[in-house]
């Protein structure tokens, strides 16, 4: 499928570097957004060009985003958060996208529920069944997308990075399977982005206006989300045929193997190993190669190395690479 846009005005819109892509009323646009305001913050844009030109969008949404407890405690006035509360900021976070998404020019039953656990998608991912590649699968084949905007591998929050894993395992079962654009919120792109959206003005502020609905997250990072959805809306697309490293991309010291996991996923589950225990080995290089692997023949495979501690920094450091 050609990738089109139609702003439906009359400013110049900052297109591709490549080529610049051209929606239509054909466009079938599946953004899938690990939390409440990443719809916003990574595809506002994105979002009203495809509206603009009577294209259609749904919005995949994984989790509540419950598990966030700093705004909750400082907007209620409280320190314990029970499951209840978290229900509860569950509930009220689901409420801001509705009216975010009323913003930009999306109706309130476009919003799809996943229901994940809040920085818990890597558990579910890395469970020995495939009940949550199974759950995107379904989602992805009601909706027939023609074009689908996920968070990149390399997004270093862990729900970002996993819901990448997680879209790319469901996608096995396509075929042939839509074009991707891939987003980063948390993290550093590296080299020029294949596709730049800039939008008009009018576009610019119906999505500085569907921030503001996701007023629990403003209260106390407002700066924060404003300078994240003021950057330009930079996707990578996906290739059809992904060039995957043979390697592994990491070499952590000897001393930390006690305490970080390394897991293998396919369209088969998931198997995980202490790094000390993992079949691994050593090339001339110094570089790591898996050795042996279940489920071998699976076309998509993907690799998360990760620290076997409860520690307060929630985002990854290692995180996920694709083999």
């Amino acid at each position: 499928m050609a990738l089109t846009h139609m702003t439906g005005g009359n400013e110049p819109v900052a297109g591709s570097v490549d080529d610049t892509p051209v929606f239509s009323a054909q466009t079938r646009l599946l953004v899938v957004a690990p939390h409440p305001d990443d719809e916003t913050i990574a595809t506002g844009l994105l979002i009203q060009q495809v509206r603009a030109a009577d294209g259609e969008v749904q919005i995949l949404l994984l989790t509540a985003g419950d598990n966030n407890p700093w705004p909750q405690r400082w907007l209620e006035r409280r320190l314990l958060i029970r499951a209840q509360d978290r229900e509860r900021w569950g509930r009220r976070r689901h409420a801001e996208a509705l009216q975010a998404l009323q913003r930009l020019d999306v109706p309130s039953q476009a919003l799809h529920a996943l229901g994940l656990p809040d920085m818990g998608i890597t558990d579910c991912l890395l469970r020995p069944d495939t009940a949550v590649v199974d759950a995107v699968a379904k989602a992805i084949e009601q909706f027939q997308p023609t074009l689908i905007a996920v968070p990149a591998l390399a997004d270093r929050h862990p729900d970002h990075g996993s819901a990448h894993v997680l879209v790319r395992l469901a996608l096995t079962r396509q075929r042939p399977s839509p074009p991707v654009l891939t987003y980063l919120v948390h993290g550093r792109t590296l080299g020029v982005s294949s596709v730049e959206i800039g939008g008009t003005s009018t576009q610019r502020s119906s999505k500085r206006s569907a921030l503001l609905a996701h007023c629990t997250q403003m209260a106390l990072s407002a700066g924060r989300m404003r300078r994240m959805a003021e950057r330009p809306e930079c996707y990578d697309r996906l290739p059809a045929q992904s060039e995957s490293a043979r390697a592994l991309p990491w070499q952590p010291p000897g001393w930390l193997g006690r305490w970080l996991r390394l897991s293998v996923v396919t369209e088969s589950g998931a198997q995980t190993w202490r790094w000390c225990n993992a079949p691994l080995h050593r090339d001339d290089h110094g570089a790591y190669h898996l050795t042996s692997l279940a489920g071998a023949e699976d076309s998509a495979r993907f690799v998360r190395l990760a620290w076997d501690l409860h520690t307060p920094w929630i985002f990854d450091y290692w995180g996920w690479c694709e083999i």
